[in-house]
């Protein structure tokens, strides 16, 4: 009968038995671990529903109402833009767990412009923006996230100083973002969100330019997001 060598039978091998050699507790617990992060991430992946993600948000749109001096003289700070509440929709393409590109909409939306805190007329705009997202926890029920990129603000139905002012009829610029997302489950999530987005324009009387005008609102939103 033959009989097994104990320097190569493993679990009688004091060099490659853990319970007898103490060096290889460590790589078995590392081993071990690694397996517990694998199916971790596993279950999450899972559990996260499609790529797509659509909210509906209300958001206070506050501009920062910044503007040159009339006709290059006097007080800067003249002109200012009402402030706002808009209906915004949003949506959001997952390239992977953590990184999406978010498209923000909504309707044309009147604003009414003040010269002194006086009325002059209004305008509409329509700002479509679209930002890139890093989601830092995915997985988790709370999600924090920022974002970066670009708008572009069209200007229409301006009417100014009975006929006599006017505007550009578009403004393009950096729009910056931070929110976070509470999913209530797989597909559901409530969603909290402030942007800071550069929107200006030059402001013309009797077509000669009198002046520019920095919108740039902070705007702050709370929503409902449906993930599939």
């Amino acid at each position: 009968m033959k009989t097994s060598n104990p320097a190569t039978n493993p679990a009688t091998n004091p060099a490659t038995n853990p319970a007898t050699n103490p060096a290889m507790k460590p790589a078995m617990n590392l081993a071990f671990a690694a397996a517990l992060l694998a199916l971790t991430a596993t279950e999450a992946c899972a559990q996260q529903a499609g790529p797509w993600l659509v909210r509906a948000r209300i958001e206070h749109l506050a501009p920062a109402n910044k503007s040159d001096p009339i006709g290059g003289a006097g007080a800067s700070d003249r002109l200012s833009v009402s402030d706002k509440t808009i209906p915004e929709l949003d949506i959001s393409y997952f390239f992977t767990p953590n990184i999406a590109l978010e498209l923000v909409l909504t309707y044309p939306q009147k604003h009414a412009v003040r010269l002194d805190g006086t009325d002059i007329g209004s305008f509409r705009h329509v700002p479509p923006t679209l930002l890139l997202q890093y989601h830092f926890t995915p997985a988790a029920q709370f999600d924090p996230y920022v974002g970066a990129g670009i708008n572009y603000t069209s200007i229409s139905h301006v009417n100014l100083l009975n006929g006599a002012g006017g505007l550009e009829h578009g403004s393009v610029g950096l729009a910056l973002q931070a929110g976070i997302d509470y999913k209530i489950d797989r597909n559901w999530s409530l969603n909290v969100d402030v942007k800071k987005v550069r929107i200006g324009s030059d402001v013309f009387i009797a077509g000669a330019r009198a002046s520019a005008v920095k919108v740039d609102p902070l705007m702050i939103g709370v929503g409902l997001g449906y993930r599939f």
